[in-house]
């Protein structure tokens, strides 16, 4: 088995390049994960990775080498301080996979379901709301300006394997697109609207969620179908907007729930 131990190698430097620069994944279309627990889930859904990726000391561990197998590719190993070259983890698990990222158009007037998001530009945040979204069974997700690369390292490693279990897309229009969805879209606001507790979600339901410092532009507003609030009885002025989104998320399954309970 040969170890790549070179700095100089094309492929550390266009993996490196991949970890580091969104503009080089949109042009690629490919995006690296890395961890036991994000390959898992993208193996776990049936994907194939492009490349697989050890560090020399991962390889010796049973996890590693369980993955290695079960993806069935043959690994291209790099020495320690290599791997930490393309690694954005603090500590380093010892597998990555060069993946390709799957192309999720769709079309929000067909969606059952769908998260519009718009000017977040924390990739942790996407990660956690994509993350929840997958939990609660919403599959579509559109992006518009301004927001974090959903296939950034920090968004996977927020998103544990939910990316996997959603279409996702850029969308040029976000407010043509939330339009094309039709009835049944909610624009969230800190302070404004009506409790989200007290609307009917029991159908089809497009969220809209903003930056936690501007909120919703006013053009993705104007195209809801209504407002949404979360009641706060405590100090905070205001949630993070991956826990509002799971809340949100939440209640409209809470519902669907007690309807089902209720006969």
């Amino acid at each position: 088995m040969s170890v790549i131990r070179s700095r100089d190698n094309a492929r550390v430097k266009a993996w490196a390049k991949l970890a580091d620069d969104p503009r080089e994944r949109r042009r690629q279309g490919m995006a690296l994960i890395e961890g036991v627990h994000l390959i898992e889930a993208f193996l776990g859904t049936g994907g194939t990775p492009v490349t697989m990726i050890a560090s020399e000391s991962g390889l010796g561990r049973r996890d590693v080498a369980r993955l290695v197998a079960q993806a069935g590719v043959e690994p291209c190993v790099l020495e320690d301080g290599l791997f930490r070259r393309i690694s954005d983890a603090e500590a380093p698990s010892g597998i990555a996979a060069e993946i390709r990222i799957p192309d999720a158009a769709f079309d929000p007037a067909a969606s059952a379901g769908c998260v519009f998001l718009e000017g977040i530009q924390d990739a942790g945040n996407i990660g956690a709301i994509l993350r929840s979204a997958a939990a609660f069974g919403v599959r579509d997700i559109a992006y518009g300006a301004g927001c974090a690369d959903p296939w950034s390292p920090k968004a996977l490693r927020a998103g544990m394997g939910g990316h996997f279990h959603l279409r996702i897309a850029h969308s040029a229009d976000l407010a043509a697109d939330i339009a094309r969805f039709g009835a049944g879209t909610i624009c969230t606001d800190a302070h404004h609207g009506e409790p989200v507790d007290a609307i009917d979600l029991r159908g089809r339901v497009g969220w809209i969620f903003g930056s936690e410092g501007a909120g919703v532009s006013g053009s993705a507003a104007a195209a809801a179908s209504r407002t949404a609030m979360i009641r706060m009885p405590g100090a905070a002025e205001s949630l993070n907007v991956a826990a509002s989104a799971a809340i949100c998320f939440y209640e409209r399954a809470r519902q669907l729930s007690t309807r089902g309970a209720g006969g």
